[in-house]
């Protein structure tokens, strides 16, 4: 009788923990869409690169950070999407997470010792262009060895 007592009290505070985790997550939820509604920022720029081996690091350099929602580089453009929570990151900040990664952006050089540590096939050409009007805004390279 104690077992079967134990059991039905186990599966009782099993439900309920379940069922309050639920609506906290639902409360949860409806929060996070009115901020990303109200706050969500888009912003495309440039980022040095090869392959998809480049685009999953890319983007993965962005997966942990608090603001952004989405990140998408493509490889034969070399431009990343990233919408973000300008309330929670600014468009710096996404510049440095990515650079810290070993990628160059527009506006941030890539840190050199992630850089030596990409594969080769991800050792990508500082010279390249990294955006859509084929200027680079980033600081000459020529002075850095990699």
């Amino acid at each position: 009788m104690k077992k079967v007592m134990l059991s039905v009290a186990v599966i009782a505070m099993v439900l309920f923990v379940s069922c309050k985790s639920e609506s906290n997550k639902e409360s949860g939820k409806v929060k996070t869409e009115t901020l990303e509604k109200k706050d969500v920022s888009n912003v495309s720029f440039g980022v040095r690169g090869n392959c998809g081996m480049c685009k999953k690091t890319i983007e993965k350099s962005l997966n942990g950070v608090s603001g952004v929602s989405s990140a998408n580089w493509n490889v034969k453009s070399k431009i990343i999407d990233v919408s973000y929570d300008k309330s929670k990151i600014d468009e710096n900040r996404i510049h440095s997470a990515i650079a810290a990664s070993g990628y160059d952006t527009e506006k941030v050089m890539g840190n050199i010792d992630a850089y030596n540590n990409l594969p080769g096939c991800c050792k990508y050409d500082h010279a390249m262009l990294i955006n859509e009007s084929g200027k680079t805004e980033i600081e000459d390279h020529s002075n850095h060895t990699h």
